[in-house]
This record gives C-alpha cells, sequence and structure tokens, in this order.
C-alpha cells in the first residue's frame, strides 16, 4: 500500500503540481489549500507525511501553527516544511516547532523526493532493534546511521536530514577538513555557501543547546569544517 503524504499550499498550482509529481513518484498524495481544512482533514486520518508552506492564505504564520498543533498531536509524524521564507528566522522557528525539515521552494523535485525517502526510512528504522554496524560512538557522541540519529551526553540532538548528514560526514572523518562542495553532495542539497554556513550555525546551535561547552566543530577558513572529537 503507498505511503499517504499531505501537502498544504495555499497556491493552487503549486499543490496541483506537487500532487501529481508526488502521485507519479508513487504515493497517495492529498492537497489541502489552508490550515483549517488540513486540521480537519487530518482528525478523520493522519497522514504518514505532511509538507507545509509556512504562509497559508490570510494566515501569514498559518504553517507554523498547523506544525505546533501536528506535533502535538503526532509527535513522531515526518514534517517538511516547503516554502519561500528561508531566512534563518523563519528557518529556526520551523525547526523548533519540531519539524524534520526545512526546504526553500526552488529545490529541486529530485531533492524532495530524497528527503521524503529518507524520513520514511527512518520512521522504519526506529521502529526495529539498533543494529551495532550503524553506531559509531566517539567521546559523548553518538551517531546511529540507520536510525539518523545523533546524541551528546545521551541527550537527542534534535537534528533534520540534511543537518544528520552533514554532521555524519564531519564525524566519518575526525580531523579531515570537508569542504561545502563536499557536505552538499553527502546531504544531497545544491545551495550556496551561505546556505551551507547557516546550516553549520544551526548544528552548532543545537549541541550548545545541551552542552555549552561544545566546540567539536572548526571552521577552517577557506577550506570547509571539521570534527575535531573534543568535548
Amino acid at each position: 500500500m503507498p505511503r499517504s503524504i499531505a501537502i498544504v499550499e495555499d497556491e493552487p498550482l503549486i499543490r496541483a503540481n506537487y500532487v501529481e509529481a508526488l502521485t507519479r513518484a508513487g504515493y497517495e498524495v492529498r492537497g489541502h489549500a489552508g490550515r483549517i481544512e488540513a486540521e480537519t482533514a487530518f482528525a478523520q486520518r493522519m497522514p504518514e507525511l505532511v509538507i507545509i508552506d509556512v504562509g497559508l492564505g490570510d494566515e501569514p504564520e498559518g504553517g507554523f501553527d498547523l506544525c505546533r498543533s501536528l506535533r502535538a498531536r503526532a509527535p513522531t509524524l515526518p514534517i517538511i516544511f516547503l516554502t519561500a521564507r528561508d531566512s534563518d528566522f523563519d528557518v529556526i522557528s520551523g525547526l523548533r516547532l519540531g519539524a524534520d525539515d526545512y526546504l526553500a521552494k526552488d529545490v529541486s523535485f529530485h531533492q524532495l523526493a530524497a528527503r521524503i525517502s529518507a524520513l520514511f526510512r527512518r520512521m522504519e528504522a526506529l521502529r526495529k532493534p539498533t543494529v551495532a554496524d550503524s553506531v559509531h560512538e566517539q567521546g559523548p557522541l553518538r551517531l546511529e546511521s540507520e536510525r539518523m540519529r545523533v546524541t551528546w551526553n545521551g541527550e537527542e540532538v534534535p537534528l533534520t536530514v540534511t543537518e544528520f548528514w552533514m554532521v555524519h560526514t564531519l564525524v566519518r572523518f575526525p580531523g579531515h577538513v570537508k569542504s561545502r562542495e563536499q557536505l552538499m553532495r553527502d546531504a544531497q542539497v545544491v545551495v550556496d555557501d551561505a546556505t551551507i554556513t547557516s546550516h553549520i550555525k544551526r548544528i552548532r546551535r543545537k549541541f550548545l543547546a545541551i552542552d555549552p561547552a561544545f566546540d567539536a566543530i572548526d571552521t577552517v577558513h577557506g577550506a570547509g569544517y571539521r570534527w575535531v572529537g573534543r568535548g
């Protein structure tokens, strides 16, 4: 049976395009024009993954409100923001509300499909016992590849799928400098250098929220970033 996806987007043409593309990709897809319509539908049947725009009709932050409501009702439901609002403030707001990823609308369908597939794989992996071969431990860090889960001093770091793969790339080769291009390739995103920098800043902030002394990610100016394994 195909996985069910809901897309909440107020622009009819954009909504129809995504519904058609995701249906062709093999998913069962339903589109909703606004927050209230979506919440009414979800009360009857909760989808397995939700894609949300931030601004919905006459609600400039309707997507944030919907994310907050969904996260309260379904703590593990995969949620992706897909929006033209990609300022650091909006991205951080969305992730703090519990979204699993935050993508700009100019992202390719291939990249969106990769994110969706990765989130479904993570959901499947979370239901299974941890596979020893997929676990990497270094000091306070524990990284579970199959589950796409990272903990620091035993506390889970709430990384998006994009952020997880960037951390994964750094941690696999501690001390090795990874360029922005390598981080983009491993995370399956194509963005500018400033966006990679923003991702790294958000990753650091999430670790620092758990451990104010966190300093395991070094910036190597002009070259990229490296995991130095301090803690």
